[in-house]
């Protein structure tokens, strides 16, 4: 018992962190590799074990042991029996079920499903959803198997995380089409080409030594650490045709200019496939959207066949939180395939983590934010919550409007737009971002402050524009809708605004405050304008779970007419 350490373990598998100890950030970075943050007020913020996290950390290499000794380090008081019982069984279902290479069995092939005990053995058969797709095999095959058609790899995997025990995968991967494909020692420009040791040891994670139960998984890295290096980076090990999925057409380009620009690759081995133009070649790149277009609502979804028009080697899917669900149904299919997710975290707000854990791969790789930032990898970043009054005039509408209209009236205070500009004036040194839900609140910003627009309704040429004039400074201050909060690379820009949002979702968070972390001399800025006492407050107390996790202050100021110094 040592009343000075941080934390505090109850027996639901909630950790109490006393932010105010002297051991609480080392602790917090302690935690990160194995239990979800839930809650983060300003005294005691609340950490959750579960089996999905200690799965996931395991698949990484982190023991239950590890897990365990971290709690008995930092606990305030002795750790509960039943907490230390509860993680050594829970890691130890990691791998009691695996995947091995099975026969050919009339042109048709097999794997075997094997459990390492005769309990595990016959808990799987009871289970009735897995038991449809298993046989029973001969007394000479392997100890305590099934046999399990190969088309029902990913379903498997699916059903048994829902049962709470995860596979192991060891069947080796394909190898796809070949392609010589080499990073280049020097940019199109002449710039040395500098992979980060984070980088390169990521990749390594991934691919390991290509054998039985590597090349696939979840890298997880903030945004502006060089996610697309990383993909790069794997291709070049790999060297084999390449599928890159992303999420908006910007991205689509910035992903074939960073290939062009950085690897041998020529413009006539790369190709987009999008709502514009639909080749496929050696290296193509696609966008969620296109694939998961569909004539009516009840069809099937016509491109879904580029997943089998290439041998492919190698798939990419950028900004992994984001897979939509119907991609799933493929991905479920694609288990042969080498695989990378890329995020900057995997919190899904559908709560679909178990998906990308069992179908894209579970987590490789993960470095906190705090410790980029620390080695001027990330920008240092501040993060202020403006709190604004609701008009007088808007109160009534607000208190007999429904949830809906409620969270709108509040994001589209009209006081926000008065903020906005004593930011503007008070940062004349910052690029500017202002990033918002409403599309009628952005086009007044647009009126109000003379200022250049992105939204879903602005062509893809008009965008690349855009970005291109804000990258090279003749743009100060430039209005983002939600079509810019994900893989886009604005690197000089140093504050954001964020006028309006979607409903607390740390997704959303990540992505916007990832806008200014790419690395700068000057401190990077994040507001938040929020209006007092409505639902906004309660959102935004979702959104800062994300900032508190990554170990970010959350400074909270009172508008009165003045912005306090902040500095």
């Amino acid at each position: 018992m040592n009343y000075e350490n941080p934390l505090i373990v109850q027996g639901d598998r909630t950790l109490l962190l006393d932010v105010h100890a002297p051991l609480a950030e080392e602790c917090r970075n302690d935690l990160i590799p194995f239990a979800e943050l839930e809650k983060s007020p300003e005294h005691l913020h609340t950490y959750k074990l579960s089996p999905l996290s200690l799965w996931n950390a395991a698949s990484a290499g982190f023991v239950a042991e590890d897990a365990i000794n971290v709690l008995q380090k930092y606990a305030r008081y002795d750790v509960p029996q039943s907490i230390v019982m509860w993680i050594k069984e829970i890691s130890s279902r990691f791998g009691k079920i695996s995947l091995q290479e099975g026969p050919e069995v009339e042109g048709e092939k097999f794997l075997y499903l094997v459990a390492d005990s005769l309990p595990v053995y016959k808990e799987i058969g009871a289970n009735r959803s897995v038991k449809q797709l298993l046989s029973a095999i001969k007394e000479d095959e392997p100890k305590y198997a099934y046999l399990l058609k190969l088309t029902d790899r990913g379903t498997i995997k699916q059903l048994l995380l829902q049962a709470g025990w995860p596979i192991k995968d060891n069947v080796p991967l394909g190898d796809g089409e070949p392609l010589d494909v080499c990073l280049k020692e020097k940019t199109s420009s002449g710039a040395p080409l500098q992979i980060r040791d984070y980088q390169r040891n990521s990749a390594k994670a991934l691919v390991g030594d290509r054998g039985p139960g590597t090349g696939f998984g979840t890298i997880v890295l903030p945004c502006g650490a060089g996610k697309t290096i990383v993909g790069m980076t794997i291709m070049d090990m790999l060297k084999t045709s390449t599928l890159i999925i992303t999420t908006n057409i910007s991205a689509v380009h910035q992903w074939i200019d960073e290939l062009l620009d950085k690897t041998n690759l020529t413009a006539d081995q790369i190709a987009e496939y999008s709502g514009e133009n639909k080749e496929i070649k050696q290296v193509t790149v696609a966008t969620y959207q296109v694939l998961t277009w569909r004539p009516n609502k009840e069809g099937p979804y016509p491109h879904f066949s580029i997943f089998h028009q290439r041998p492919w080697g190698l798939i990419i899917y950028d900004e992994v939180h984001m897979l939509p669900a119907p991609v799933f149904r493929v991905v479920a299919e694609l288990q042969a395939v080498r695989r990378v997710g890329l995020t900057a975290t995997l919190v899904r707000e559908d709560g679909c983590e178990g998906y990308v854990f069992s179908l894209v791969g579970p987590k490789r790789y993960d470095v906190p934010w705090k410790e980029l930032e620390k080695e001027h990898w990330i920008a240092s970043a501040e993060c202020v919550e403006v709190r604004i009054d609701l008009p007088v005039h808007k109160e009534i509408e607000y208190a007999v409007a429904n949830a809906r209209e409620k969270h709108k009236i509040a994001s589209m205070n009209e006081s926000k737009i008065e903020v906005v500009q004593k930011i503007i004036n008070k940062y004349t040194e910052d690029k500017i971002l202002i990033i918002g839900q409403y599309l009628e609140q952005l086009s007044k910003l647009k009126e109000i402050l003379n200022c250049p627009i992105i939204t879903g309704k602005t062509p893809n040429s008009q965008r690349d524009e855009i970005y291109a004039d804000f990258r090279a400074g003749k743009i100060r201050v430039l209005i983002v809708s939600k079509v810019a909060n994900f893989a886009i690379d604005l690197p000089d820009a140093s504050l954001a605004i964020q006028v309006s949002g979607t409903f607390g979702s740390r997704q959303e968070e990540a992505q916007r405050l990832g806008r200014i972390l790419r690395p700068k001399e000057r401190k990077s800025r994040f507001f938040t304008l929020i209006t007092r006492n409505t639902v906004e407050e309660e959102f935004g107390s979702n959104r800062q779970k994300f900032l508190a996790e990554q170990g970010y202050e959350y400074k909270i100021l009172r508008y009165s007419g003045e912005l306090e110094a902040d500095d």
